[in-house]
């Protein structure tokens, strides 16, 4: 047995500390759970205005007192931030302290363009170890109880994952190790099927979109697969109708934990399947219209959140992309957290059309979902009226009867003036780390 190093020490005393009371805190009474995330608010803000260059510079330009802001209402007399700066200019939302120099770089996945920089403070990184213990209790629950159950996680080997991985295992020693095994993405699904029938995960884990493709491939071939416990997603979203394919036709029950490189703690499902429970302590969360304003509970859109934790990239008031709602109800498992529901897709993945009229991918997916031979397609909209569609199928001979049977549909919601360009690949091209997306608009004004 090796013995400790300090830094190990250090880090283990770290993630000891933040652990205490997190399997509850979901549970707190709702005037606690406020009075904490609003605690956070205040330090984040006061901590943005005289270290974050940005923040800075935008309190003392405006004239407002970074001490008047003292709760999550107040966070929209902020402005919400120019994701495009943040892109060219990361530099400007870094902290200027000691702590933030010795941070760790991270870079998004880069989904719309070029990647975004992004650095984590080593302290707030091992209390996410503390941290994931309230998004493991429905974990372990649905896996009937056990401590530690059996993972296979299918990735990228350059992916965030990866990399936070490798910091913990040389910055904190932990009692209990997880039983998970990685897999890269690029394996075959036949060989990831065969692992899994001969290990036998209690969970399986993936991006939205592979998870989607691995289950479709399944069914379409009929290979025989020993189904796990769970599923559990990450990453990005989950295809429309995927769930029902996996918990309706397979019965195996799919959970999602919604992070990102931004804010690596945002959301969990609980046993319950409802919703996104919103680490409120951790990342203050708002839905807004397209100026910015905040939507009733309900109404569907944009995503902005502000990381409480991280005190190296601040960032408050960060526009995610993704579209998304408030429940206006409590989840029925009892924890407190808000709920947000399930990802409606990306607002760039709106399509525009010249008539005036937006499609969104629910719409595209419905064409699609009866096609029980294809196992992913891609619509991109180049320009207004040009649209490549790419469709991987069961097999070759399965791709001209698809397009007989779709094009028109797409054609009638596209409109008459679109033009369809269909090409046959036997897998989608993905480069390393990118978020898969069935629907993207390139267009540009």
């Amino acid at each position: 047995m090796t013995i400790p190093t300090l830094k190990q020490l250090y880090g283990s005393a770290i993630v000891a500390r933040k652990l205490i009371g997190q399997s509850s805190r979901p549970f707190l009474p709702r005037h606690r759970l406020e009075k904490l995330r609003d605690r956070q608010i205040r330090r984040l803000v006061r901590f943005a205005a005289s270290r974050v260059p940005y923040y800075r510079d935008w309190f003392n330009q405006n004239g407002l007192d970074p001490h008047s802001i003292v709760n999550a209402g107040d966070l929209k007399r902020l402005p919400i931030l120019d994701k495009e700066l943040v892109r060219r200019q990361p530099e400007l939302f870094k902290a200027q302290t000691g702590i933030a120099k010795k941070a760790l770089s991270f870079l998004t996945s880069g989904t719309t363009g070029e990647p975004i920089e992004v650095w984590h403070d080593r302290t707030s990184l091992l209390a996410n170890i503390a941290y994931g213990e309230r998004e493991r209790e429905p974990i372990n629950q649905m896996c009937g109880g056990s401590f530690r159950p059996k993972e296979l996680y299918v990735g990228y080997e350059t992916s965030t994952f990866k990399a936070v991985t490798e910091f913990y295992a040389k910055s904190v020693r932990l009692p209990v190790q997880p039983r998970r095994r990685f897999v890269s993405l690029l394996e075959p699904i036949d060989n990831i099927a065969a692992m899994i029938n001969a290990e036998q995960p209690d969970i399986l884990v993936g991006y939205g979109g592979w998870i989607d493709l691995f289950f479709r491939t399944i069914v379409a071939r009929g290979i025989e697969l020993h189904l796990p416990k769970m599923v559990m997603y990450m990453g990005e979203a989950l295809p429309f109708g995927s769930r029902e394919l996996i918990e309706g036709q397979l019965g195996v029950p799919v959970l999602s934990r919604y992070n990102a490189v931004e804010s690596f703690k945002i959301g969990f499902y609980c046993q319950q399947r409802e919703g996104f429970h919103i680490h409120e302590d951790l990342c203050h969360l708002r839905i807004v219209d397209p100026n910015g304003v905040d939507l009733n509970h309900g109404e569907p859109g944009q995503v902005v959140i502000s990381n409480l934790v991280n005190r190296a990239s601040v960032l408050i008031n960060y526009p995610m992309g993704d579209i998304a709602s408030i429940s206006p109800e409590a989840c029925s498992c009892g924890r407190s957290f808000r709920l947000i529901s399930e990802l409606e897709g990306r607002s760039e993945d709106i399509l525009a059309l010249e008539d005036g009229r937006f499609i969104h991918p629910r719409a595209i997916w419905q064409q699609f979902k009866d096609e029980r031979e294809v196992l992913q397609y891609q619509l991109t909209q180049h320009e207004s009226q040009r649209f490549e569609l790419q469709i991987v199928t069961l097999n070759q001979s399965a791709y001209e009867p698809v397009l007989e049977r779709v094009i028109p549909e797409l054609q009638a919601l596209l409109g008459p003036s679109a033009n369809i360009e269909p090409h046959w690949r036997a897998d989608l091209i993905r480069h390393p780390g990118q978020k898969f997306r069935s629907v993207v608009s390139r267009r540009v004004e």
